[in-house]
């Protein structure tokens, strides 16, 4: 595609739904290569403004390639056996920044612009319990 045409799709987006231009992607690691170890991987999501961990969810191979087509993310649900779109029902979308992937090739981190809560009881994350915190302030 030249670059013309790309620039012509582009302006027809809506600023939030671009999707991730193909510039950006490592195309040396290649997608199948995350996915050698596992069909699903985890994906930790995390707020860009903030560098809060939002949540965590699995992707295969298709959630992750609709993800960088739509510039949204896409993931795969473990309990129910297919792809779910964060922010399809509720509308609290996350715009992906960037995407990462650990130096062993089975974990990702995202980096979202998130609309409203990522967590589905309404929490801004999901981790807001807490199991243990030190009362030791030097550690």
């Amino acid at each position: 595609m030249n670059k013309n045409t790309n620039e012509n799709e582009n302006k027809n987006k809506n600023e939030n739904e671009e999707s991730i231009p193909d510039a950006y992607i490592d195309k040396g690691a290649g997608l199948s290569k995350l996915f050698i170890k596992s069909e699903l991987i985890p994906a930790i999501i995390r707020e860009q403004s903030t560098g809060d961990i939002l949540m965590l969810a699995y992707m295969n191979e298709e959630s992750l390639k609709k993800t960088l087509e739509t510039g949204k993310t896409w993931f795969y649900s473990r309990s129910r056996s297919k792809l779910w779109n964060k922010g399809e029902t509720s509308g609290h979308f996350q715009y992906v920044r960037e995407i990462r992937y650990d130096c062993d090739f089975d974990t990702l981190l995202i980096t979202v612009k998130q609309i409203g809560p990522a967590c589905h009881t309404g929490e801004k994350s999901c981790f807001f319990n807490i199991l243990y915190k030190s009362e030791d302030e030097n550690l």
